[in-house]
């Protein structure tokens, strides 16, 4: 047996003690590895995702918990990651149970959001921006800024208000890291959510670009309203710091 085939051996074992023990490993010895191994997943699952878990028993999210770290086939050895991971699994491979909510995957996105943000590297390319500048210079979103939309109240959820159906109307968010590194959740009305997203989608653009977007989608609204609507609602996002623009460096020789 190659050392590939051993090493593959030992994983198959810690995911599923149901394999084959590894050659030359007693039970006793591959039950600690496993325990090591299980238990710092859940650890890292639970704590980036309590209000989900919160909504569990404990065997109940135990066992979601044991078929993650079973049959998920993860991309990173990152512990931080985990926890996007644990996002894909239930996005793609996790069939639901009758005790699962209805908005398991939008909760857990949410929450996974906050540690996403957190943890996202500052773009040194990035220029905060005054009000009188943001007529003049490219507009983008900054990194540390995501536009996100769930069909439930997720920012309401825990175990005393658990929604069996989704919302009238979708719910929008700024998820962004202040001057002060601390997560916050912007909820956004419509307008505001739509203009973040047409930046984010352009990754840099105009005013001007903006406003002629604005005026096709919304004809029945004058330039003026449109154009006096849009200037105040950016300088409010850049003085959270949520759009910005980037230094524009000089790539002549």
């Amino acid at each position: 047996m190659t050392f590939i085939d051993t090493q593959q051996s030992f994983m198959d074992y810690i995911r599923d003690p149901s394999n084959p023990l590894p050659e030359g490993m007693s039970a006793e010895r591959m039950t600690v590895y496993r325990e090591l191994f299980f238990n710092n997943i859940n650890g890292f699952v639970s704590s980036a995702f309590p209000v989900l878990k919160s909504l569990y028993t404990e065997d109940a999210w135990l066992k979601l918990i044991q078929q993650f770290f079973v049959s998920f086939d993860c991309k990173t050895p990152i512990f931080i990651e985990i926890s996007q991971e644990f996002i894909a699994f239930l996005q793609t491979s996790y069939q639901p149970l009758d005790y699962d909510p209805p908005f398991m995957v939008e909760l857990a996105h949410y929450e996974w959001l906050e540690l996403y943000i957190a943890t996202v590297f500052d773009n040194e390319n990035e220029l905060p921006i005054s009000s009188d500048m943001i007529t003049e210079l490219p507009l983008t979103m900054s990194v540390k800024a995501t536009v996100t939309q769930y069909h439930y109240e997720v920012q309401h959820i825990s175990v005393d208000y658990q929604p069996t159906e989704p919302s009238e109307q979708p719910h929008s968010f700024c998820v962004y890291r202040d001057d002060t590194d601390e997560v916050v959740f912007l909820q956004l009305n419509p307008l505001t959510a739509q203009v973040l997203a047409f930046i984010n989608q352009a990754e840099t653009c105009y005013l001007s670009d903006i406003i002629a977007w604005l005026q096709n989608a919304y004809p029945q609204m004058s330039a003026e309203a449109l154009s006096n609507g849009c200037l105040q609602m950016l300088q409010q996002l850049a003085e959270k710091g949520i759009i910005c623009s980037l230094n524009q460096t000089d790539t002549t020789e």
